[in-house]
């Protein structure tokens, strides 16, 4: 029997199976600052208090004081007990700091998963375990100092490491349930390496360590010469492209699969391909080796990349992109994406960024179900075009949209449309989808259609709808359920600002997890502390909303 399915969203029947088994599982994820801050005193005290004892000490007794580190440790976490029966063996110390113990939990998430990744019936996962152990060996590089220095790293640790749990999450999305119990452990030991981060995250936050973000600012990872990038409307003087892709023949390469050959692997500096106006018949991956990539086009209308990749003619969800990124620190300007396979064939995706710190500017997106998977890391769009029907922007990456134009259009008959479905499994993950100063306008008669901003695709799913306008084709009732007839409680669906006659939410559903925040609970999902840098580079040409 075939134990896998497509990777991606499962279906109904499979998720209230899913959801039923989850339910008695399920354990309450609520931990305060103040009990953080507490178990980090106990692991503190008890190595203070081994330091303190004289050499005649016995080991046996300093053993146990850390072992009752890790416990205390280990109680803040979703699987205290996996993590304690995980980390206790391997404590041959008698000293043990707070950062060690984050250590040894990567450590032995990296061991299960590299050992699960070779079983045979789970080959079919293997790209994603190894986009998942990268992750978490980057992690591992990132903990190798001491707890004062991680300050300044738990931004990316907590999205390396929600990234991680994604990857895996996705596996498990494609596998039949006799299949993906091999992957229990393994998540569950990510997700403990995540939920002891968080709370070191917190106590150090508590303890204002963490440096403050600039405002009117732009993301980090955007240079200068990147931002002059972004800004111009045409190739800037000055700046010249590493290589040239013309249908013409006028450049270098026909196409941008060949261009990409080009591309130094690794590199801190940026490396620019220009695609000139176009149709590219082409499905596009940016290799996860490949850093600091840029491909600017000559408009959203006029250089397109197109495919028709679909899971109905046999193509997994996570692999049916026409245009996929793993890549770090991409950035997109003036391109169309799109996915021509039509609404019969379902999951069919234009684009799909799992790359960390990637921007896309001025671009396009149109295909129909799940069109722009934003998958996992720090994504960015400004400007963009984005049309679909079912689920159109969906994955569980940390994603603010601003300013775009959100394009429902006609689905299949029988069928609703419904903008996001965010895909948070973990409550201690830093994703979400935040969709700001946007309009939603319907691409064509869509009077007989239901739509709805959004479905919850996981138990944590969020998602924030900030000062959007919205056409009065909105479903009054504001959000679908996933299934049955309400959503998880655990969900964090909100609305702030958003005006138009599509935003009036008198008759929004009865959700306890839907919210209607205020400015401050608002801020928290702007691109100044939703889209977590270490600092911000000051940005005063092009109109930009670090925060409300």
């Amino acid at each position: 029997m075939n134990s896998f399915k497509s990777y991606g969203k499962v279906d109904e029947a499979d998720q209230m199976r899913l959801e039923a088994k989850r339910k008695t599982r399920r354990r309450i994820a609520v931990v305060a600052v103040s009990s953080l801050i507490l178990v980090i005193v106990v692991v503190a005290a008890v190595v203070g208090t081994t330091r303190s004892k004289d050499n005649n000490h016995n080991d046996a007794s300093e053993a146990q004081s850390a072992l009752a580190s890790i416990k205390a440790v280990c109680d803040t976490t979703l699987y205290p007990d996996t993590c304690y029966g995980s980390l206790a063996p391997l404590t041959n110390k008698t000293r043990l700091q707070p950062e060690e113990i984050l250590k040894l939990s990567v450590v032995v998430a990296i061991n299960e998963l590299t050992k699960v990744s070779t079983l045979p019936e789970l080959k079919n996962c293997s790209e994603l375990f190894d986009l998942a152990l990268d992750h978490l060996n980057d992690t591992l590089s990132a903990t190798d100092v001491d707890l004062k220095s991680l300050g300044s790293l738990f931004d990316d640790i907590m999205t390396w490491l929600s990234a991680a749990g994604t990857f895996q999450q996705t596996c498990i999305d494609s596998l039949e349930e006799h299949v993906a119990g091999h992957l229990q452990t393994s998540t569950e030991l990510t997700s403990n390496s995540l939920a002891i981060t968080k709370g070191f995250s917190n106590v150090a936050n508590s303890f204002n360590q963490r440096r403050r973000l600039m405002s009117d600012e732009m993301p980090v990872w955007l240079s200068g010469k990147d931002r002059k990038l972004l800004q111009s409307t045409k190739l800037p003087a000055g700046i010249k492209p590493n290589v040239v892709v013309a249908k013409d023949g006028s450049g270098k390469y026909k196409k941008i699969s060949d261009a990409l050959k080009a591309v130094p692997e690794k590199s801190k500096k940026r490396f620019v391909i220009y695609v000139k106006k176009g149709v590219y018949f082409e499905n596009v991956r940016i290799e996860k080796p490949m850093w600091n990539v840029m491909i600017i086009g000559d408009g959203k209308d006029k250089t397109i990349v197109s495919g028709s990749k679909n899971v109905v003619d046999g193509t997994p969800t996570f692999q049916s992109a026409t245009f996929a990124v793993f890549g770090k620190g991409f950035i997109a300007r003036d391109m169309g994406f799109r996915n021509t396979a039509g609404a019969a064939k379902h999951q069919a995706v234009a684009l799909m960024s799992t790359a960390d710190m990637s921007a896309f500017y001025r671009c396009g997106f149109n295909a129909f179900q799940d069109t722009l998977y934003a998958h996992s890391n720090r994504q960015f769009y400004r400007e963009c075009d984005i049309y679909g029907t079912v689920d159109f922007i969906f994955g569980n990456s940390a994603v603010v949209i601003q300013k775009c134009n959100i394009l429902p259009r006609r689905p299949m008959t029988g069928q609703k449309d419904t903008i996001t479905a965010q895909g948070r499994f973990d409550p201690n993950q830093n994703t979400g989808i935040s969709i700001q100063n946007c309009t939603i306008s319907p691409f064509g008669n869509l009077s007989d259609i239901q739509t709805f901003l959004g479905r919850p695709w996981k138990n944590y799913s969020t998602t924030v709808f900030i000062n959007n306008k919205m056409g009065g084709f909105i479903h009054p009732t504001g959000w679908l359920p996933w299934v049955g007839t309400s959503a998880p409680n655990t969900i964090f669906y909100a609305e702030f600002g958003n005006y138009g006659p599509g935003a009036v939410t008198k008759k929004r559903v009865n959700w306890r997890g839907l919210r209607f925040i205020n400015s401050k609970q608002a801020s928290k999902f702007t691109v100044k502390s939703f889209i977590h840098g270490d600092k911000w580079v000051k940005d005063t040409t092009v109109p930009y909303n670090s925060g409300l």
